[in-house]
């Protein structure tokens, strides 16, 4: 990753922090961009004493403003993004009966618009400066299958997976890969909760890895997608799931 910039959305916890570290481990400058700046900062400062090149940035992935400020801030420090972690994004258990139109557009506009117009942005940006790129859109096993209750977030994710096909079709003529990581289900922020109660735990149990994948469990297929080893790997959704698909969500 030596020479890359690598702009990463939703860092502040989870994938995103993780797929940080990563990127600064093996090279790159990173752009840490989330709402949550005070733990962005937290982040920089732990890479950097570590090494490693890293800023951090506000960002509100759902106002296109706050995305093209990110990309003006990552150019003025380091240049033209080249690698881009499309991870920021939220979830949502509800029957589809109860899901209302505020609670659509919130799943929608944070999981799927969002994405589209990092990537949107970040393509415009290579393609003016005649730069290769990588962009790694993290959708979800829910993308590709469904459970209950979730259906605005597995809709979302779905979409996500087809918007990358259509992103590699057409950015691949510009040397611009797409592809899209499906996360099985990892302990992060947004579920913690729920694994560590009684039904979570019993949940996970029925799963064919009867476990959460662990966070270094995502490295390698991330470094894959986002880096030179993948160079001709483009419009892929790629499960990382312990075999979870192989059964019923």
């Amino acid at each position: 990753m030596q020479g890359k910039v690598a702009l990463v959305t939703g860092a502040s916890s989870g994938f995103g922090a993780h797929f940080c570290r990563q990127l600064a481990a093996r090279g790159a400058a990173v752009v840490a961009c989330a709402r949550r700046v005070e733990r962005l900062q937290a982040l920089v400062a732990e890479i950097e004493a570590a090494g490693g090149r890293a800023i951090a940035v506000a960002m509100d992935v759902t106002d296109r403003s706050s995305i093209e400020a990110g990309f003006d801030a990552a150019e003025q420090r380091f240049g033209t993004v080249t690698v881009i972690a499309n991870n920021a994004g939220v979830a949502q258990t509800k029957a589809a009966l109860e899901i209302d139109e505020a609670d659509w557009d919130y799943v929608m506009d944070a999981n799927l618009k969002a994405v589209f117009a990092v990537a949107q942005s970040g393509a415009r940006r290579m393609v003016a400066a005649a730069v290769a790129g990588s962009i790694v859109n993290v959708a979800s096993i829910l993308g590709l299958a469904v459970g209950p209750g979730l259906s605005s977030y597995a809709i979302s994710k779905a979409g996500v997976v087809q918007l990358t096909k259509a992103l590699a079709l057409e950015f691949g003529r510009a040397n611009i890969r797409v592809n899209a990581l499906c996360p099985g289900y990892f302990v992060t922020e947004m579920n913690q909760a729920f694994f560590a109660s009684e039904k979570g735990q019993a949940y996970i149990k029925t799963t064919p890895a009867r476990r959460t994948g662990q966070m270094d469990e995502m490295t390698a297929p991330f470094m894959l997608l986002a880096s030179d080893a993948g160079s001709f790997i483009n419009g892929v959704a790629l499960p990382v799931d312990g075999g979870h698909l192989l059964g019923a969500l």
